[in-house]
């Protein structure tokens, strides 16, 4: 039962779509000094969901070689349900998105694309997708995750300037090194799909110092941005981060990318909203 309910939590796509909401708020929590709902949030909230349904189905058709493995014989075993989820997703979508202002409407024209050309294989005679392209997809996934939880909100609330530049730098390096470790875990799928990522360019060992790296260039951004409390609370997600990349290329099980990686976009706000309130 508990194994289940694991499983409906994560792939059900609820568990990223919270954890897209989680980064957002802490952007909020960052520039605005609160945390509240608005149309944003609901949008993220419902966008995320919907793409990441769509992107695990479309992905099965993929890899039929794959279907009777680990996470895939989970999202083929309840393909029906998460179609339904990827429907109510839409459905909030749609809604959220005639709430917003028309300068956050306009600005979703970018990430929109990014993600529907992720998805659906509608490039070139092979029918590839944008995270088909050699080394490409880890960008991706950086950029438009660092857009949405911080160009979004900060359209939101009018308070576009430099400030924002630096924190769109600062989440997309964080994202970029939580997300390293996916591709370690991918390389036989990456293969398969003969997509040359970072991991199988430089190894295994030097894609996880490029992670910490990154994680240090987060932090050197931070110090420019954030009090020294906040940074604490950074610091503090930084290296559970950071013993979660040294022991993941040890790790056969997804719940430790899919529940823990993706889960510190959770912990990290967690972490800044507990040292917030000293």
């Amino acid at each position: 039962m508990l194994k289940k309910i694991i499983d409906l939590v994560l792939y059900s796509n609820f568990y990223i779509a919270f954890c897209a909401v989680a980064m957002t708020l802490q952007t909020q929590l960052l520039l605005f000094g609160k945390v509240e709902y608005t149309p944003v949030i609901g949008l993220i909230f419902f966008a995320t969901l919907m793409v990441y349904a769509v992107h695990r189905i479309v992905g099965l058709f993929r890899l039929t070689d794959f279907i009777e493995e680990g996470r895939y014989y989970i999202i083929n075993k309840f393909k029906s349900h998460i179609w339904i989820y990827a429907s109510v997703g839409l459905i909030g979508s749609f809604y959220c998105f005639f709430q917003l202002q028309r300068i956050a409407q306009l600005s979703l024209v970018i990430p929109a694309f990014l993600s529907l050309g992720y998805i659906f294989p509608v490039f070139g005679k092979k029918n590839l997708r944008l995270r088909d392209f050699n080394g490409v997809k880890i960008f991706l996934v950086a950029i438009v995750w660092a857009y949405v939880t911080v160009i979004l909100p900060t359209l939101e609330g009018d308070a576009l300037g430099m400030a924002t530049v630096l924190m769109f730098l600062e989440r997309a390096l964080f994202v970029f090194a939580i997300t390293l470790p996916f591709d370690i875990r991918d390389l036989k799928v990456d293969a398969y799909n003969e997509v040359k990522t970072i991991p199988a360019t430089i190894g295994m060992k030097r894609t996880q110092g490029l992670a910490i790296i990154l994680l240090g260039l987060m932090l050197f951004i931070a110090f420019f941005l954030y009090q020294w409390i906040i940074i604490l609370g950074l610091f503090l997600s930084v290296l559970l981060t950071a013993f979660l990349i040294k022991i993941s290329p040890k790790q056969t099980e997804d719940y430790f990318f899919t529940g823990l990686m993706d889960g510190m976009m959770i912990i990290q706000p967690l972490l800044v909203f507990l040292v917030s309130s000293f």
